[in-house]
């Protein structure tokens, strides 16, 4: 014997496994599960949105008949924090969650230029890959002090570089550059971070690595200029007498030269003394004696 038993649907019941799927920038996809399984008919749910940086609430309906739903929460703003609330729309339990989107990236090629008595922070522009981001808003510029363990706020621009002055000899900064932050400092970008720590040899701020590498080259470059000028001199003037003392041993050789043995007859000197003097001179030939042509 058995018997089938029909449960009464509980509508009083909250949305079940409520969770975040995905986080974007302006953007959040949630999901969670019906009250109960098999829903018989299409349920109404409340989905409540709650901005705690602006105080502002946002109120979305979503009517599905699945046992598993899915919604995406548009027109959120980066770096916010919302409360969702998921409930049935007859306001029975409901189901809650905090979220929060992802901020605006950091700006990229931060950089520091030193000038005789402060420095330039330079950096691209956030809007060439942020879509959300308008230049308008500006940026904001930190700087951090090892020596002294203090973060101290610069200001804010809408340019894409800032002047930095008085900056002590001996300490080393860390220099950070983000979207500027909204509503009380509680939206803001990733930032950008950057070491400064050039003046950490105890010498006047002016004489900075860049000074340095410009007066190092301002000699260096003559220098080197000079040597390669006196190596093309020294290699012209070998050559030269390289060619003159080839000219002049050919020159040599060719006075030397014997046609009839093939070749060039040279002479020590020794040979050239009494014995030349006491040789008798050929003056002619017998007529009587054959000559022999080789």
């Amino acid at each position: 014997d058995y018997v089938v038993v029909k449960m009464i649907p509980d509508n009083r019941l909250p949305p079940r496994h409520l969770h975040s799927v995905h986080t974007g920038k302006t953007f959040a996809v949630i999901k969670w599960e019906s009250p109960y399984d098999s829903p018989d008919q299409d349920m109404l749910y409340a989905v409540a949105v709650k901005d705690l940086v602006r105080k502002t609430d946002k109120i979305y309906k979503v009517k599905s008949r699945n046992s598993t739903v899915e919604y995406t929460i548009k027109k959120l703003e980066p770096g916010g924090k919302y409360h969702v609330i998921v409930q049935l729309g007859n306001m029975s339990k409901e189901s809650s969650m905090k979220i929060s989107t992802v901020p605006l990236s950091a700006p990229d090629a931060l950089k520091i230029i030193t000038e005789n008595d402060h420095i330039l922070l330079f950096w691209k522009s956030l809007a060439l890959k942020e879509s959300n981001f308008n230049e308008s808003r500006g940026y904001e510029i930190h700087m951090f002090d090892s020596l002294m363990n203090i973060t101290a706020y610069l200001g804010n621009t809408t340019e894409n570089f800032f002047k930095v002055s008085n900056l002590k000899i001996g300490h080393n900064y860390s220099f950070t550059v983000q979207a500027r932050c909204l509503y009380g400092g509680q939206m803001c970008g990733e930032p950008a971070t950057l070491l400064y720590d050039e003046l950490g040899t105890g010498k006047d701020s002016s004489a900075t690595k860049p000074g340095r590498a410009t007066d190092v080259a301002a000699i260096v470059v003559p220098v080197l200029f000079l040597l390669l000028v006196t190596l093309a001199i020294g290699f012209v003037v070998l050559y030269m007498r390289h060619r003159r003392l080839q000219n002049s041993f050919t020159a040599f050789a060719n006075s030397h030269y014997s046609s009839r043995l093939g070749s060039a007859i040279f002479s020590s000197g020794d040979d050239l003394g009494d014995e030349d003097d006491e040789a008798p001179m050929i003056t002619g030939f017998s007529d009587d004696v054959p000559m022999v042509i080789a």
